[in-house]
């Protein structure tokens, strides 16, 4: 399924539209870990980090102008925040497989790496191609890099993604995703990632996103388009209902956390939230 297209990326088409109120002109520092994965792993000098960054954000800005690109949020490695990272770690460590659904430019990916997973264990899926390459760029890994990345539409039963991976997943990270739909569509998508998992009890679908302690649908601003912000109960309701209407059951983990840079953009507001969730199948 592709995004809505705004009046304002319309406009933006064939370059860079700084006009939108999540995009950020400056940037003064690269917060850990992804600056020390930049250094390191990437071994980009110091000095050089934060225009190489500012650069691979705008090209990728005006691939699509989501608001985590505009505001440097597609440098936050979550993974590592997830309540179930040791267990992910010491599974894909092992044998277990991975993939980073809507990985965009491939952050959490390079993290794992930087951790010692094998790189055969693990895979990237983004509706985008040019995130995948922009990623690429970002770390400057392209000749060692050994993930694969697939470029499909989950919403798309005929798609690469689910014709290659159906049912040979254990663990999938879906970060900034769900949070992009409305109720129903975000029901949709858990059921095309449910396709993708292992149909066995421990299969895992971690990730992050934003919350909204006042629960609904959401007009969407400058977005331009609905979408639905969840808050603990509601997520929780939603799984009761993708149990009941695919057969499965669920054990659900979702924690709130205090996020302070998603409540300065105006289509966020002020009761706006990380939302941390597990959900395990039993």
């Amino acid at each position: 399924m592709a995004e809505p297209t705004t009046q304002a990326e319309q406009s933006s088409k064939g370059g860079l539209n700084t006009n939108y109120s999540w995009y950020e002109h400056n940037l003064t520092q690269v917060q850990e870990p992804a600056r020390t994965l930049l250094e390191n792993y990437s071994k980009i000098p110091e000095g050089e980090i934060i225009e190489h960054v500012k650069q691979v954000r705008d090209q990728a800005f005006a691939v699509f102008p989501y608001p985590c690109i505009g505001s440097f949020r597609f440098l936050d490695i979550t993974i590592c925040n997830s309540p179930a990272y040791p267990e992910i770690l010491s599974r894909l460590k092992g044998t277990d497989s991975y993939l980073d659904l809507g990985c965009a430019m491939g952050q959490d990916i390079r993290y794992l790496v930087s951790e010692g997973v094998p790189q055969g264990n693990i895979q990237g899926s983004d509706l985008h191609t040019e995130f995948i390459d922009l990623g690429y760029q970002l770390f400057r890994d392209r000749s060692s890099l050994q993930c694969s990345f697939i470029t499909s539409d989950i919403f798309d039963d005929k798609c690469e993604l689910l014709q290659r991976l159906k049912g040979k997943l254990d663990i999938i990270n879906a970060a900034s995703f769900f949070h992009l739909f409305d109720w129903p569509t975000e029901v949709a998508l858990a059921k095309q990632i449910i396709k993708l998992l292992k149909p066995q009890p421990g299969s895992l679908i971690v990730g992050r996103h934003v919350g909204h302690w006042d629960a609904g649908e959401k007009s969407g601003g400058e977005l331009g388009h609905g979408f639905y912000r969840h808050n603990l109960d509601s997520w929780r309701r939603m799984w009761d209902q993708i149990s009941e209407e695919t057969g499965t059951k669920w054990e659900v983990e979702v924690i709130a956390e205090d996020w302070a840079d998603v409540r300065k953009n105006a289509h966020n507001g002020d009761t706006a939230f990380k939302m941390q969730f597990v959900v395990r199948r039993t």
